[in-house]
C-alpha cells in the first residue's frame, strides 16, 4: 500500500474508533446526567456524592459498550487485567470529572441546578479526553498483526462455505 494510502487507512480506522467511542460515550453521558439528576431530585445527597453515584453507574454501562461495541475486535485474552485497568483509569477519570464539580461547588459556591449540570458536563468532557487516550492505549489493546490475521482466518474457517452459483446461458 502506498504511503498516502496507508495514512488514509489509519486515519479511517481512527475516525471509526472515535465515532464508536463517541456513540458509547454519548449514551454514557445521558446515563450519567440522568442518574445524577434523579439522585439530586429524589434524595438529599450532596451534589458531589450524587455525581459519584451517577459516574459509577455510567462507568459500568460504558465498559459493556466499549468491550462489546467500540473495541470488540481487540485482544480479549486478558480479561481480568483489562477490567482492572479499566477500573483504575475510570476511577482517575471519576476524580477528574468530580474534582471539577467539587471545585465549582465548594470552592466557588456555584451549586445551583444549572451550574451543577454545567460543571458535571464540563468535567465529563475533560475526563473523556483522558479516558479515550488511556482506554485505547492501555485497556483495550490492539491485537498484534499476526494474531489479528489468525483470528480472521479462524473466523473464516468457521463460516459456512458459500455455494458457487453457475450462470445460466442466455436463451435466445
Amino acid at each position: 500500500m502506498s504511503e498516502p494510502g496507508a495514512l488514509r487507512a489509519r486515519l479511517d480506522r481512527l475516525f471509526r474508533e472515535v465515532a464508536k467511542f463517541g456513540a458509547v460515550g454519548a449514551v454514557g453521558v445521558l446515563v450519567d446526567l440522568g442518574v445524577f439528576n434523579l439522585v439530586r431530585h429524589f434524595t438529599d445527597l450532596p451534589v458531589v456524592r450524587a455525581s459519584v453515584i451517577a459516574t459509577v453507574v455510567a462507568i459500568a454501562f460504558n465498559y459493556v459498550g466499549f468491550r462489546y461495541f467500540t473495541y470488540r475486535d481487540r485482544d480479549k485474552s486478558r480479561r481480568t487485567k483489562e477490567m482492572s485497568l479499566f477500573l483504575v483509569f475510570s476511577l482517575i477519570g471519576l476524580v477528574i470529572q468530580n474534582g471539577l464539580l467539587y471545585t465549582a461547588t465548594y470552592g466557588f459556591g456555584w451549586d445551583g441546578p444549572l451550574a451543577s449540570n454545567f460543571f458535571k458536563f464540563f468535567g465529563i468532557g475533560i475526563a473523556t479526553l483522558f479516558r479515550f487516550w488511556s482506554y485505547r492505549t492501555w485497556v483495550f489493546r490492539a491485537l498484534p498483526a499476526k494474531e489479528a490475521v489468525q483470528t480472521a482466518e479462524s473466523f473464516l474457517e468457521q463460516a459456512p462455505p458459500r455455494q458457487a452459483t453457475r450462470r445460466q446461458p442466455d436463451r435466445v
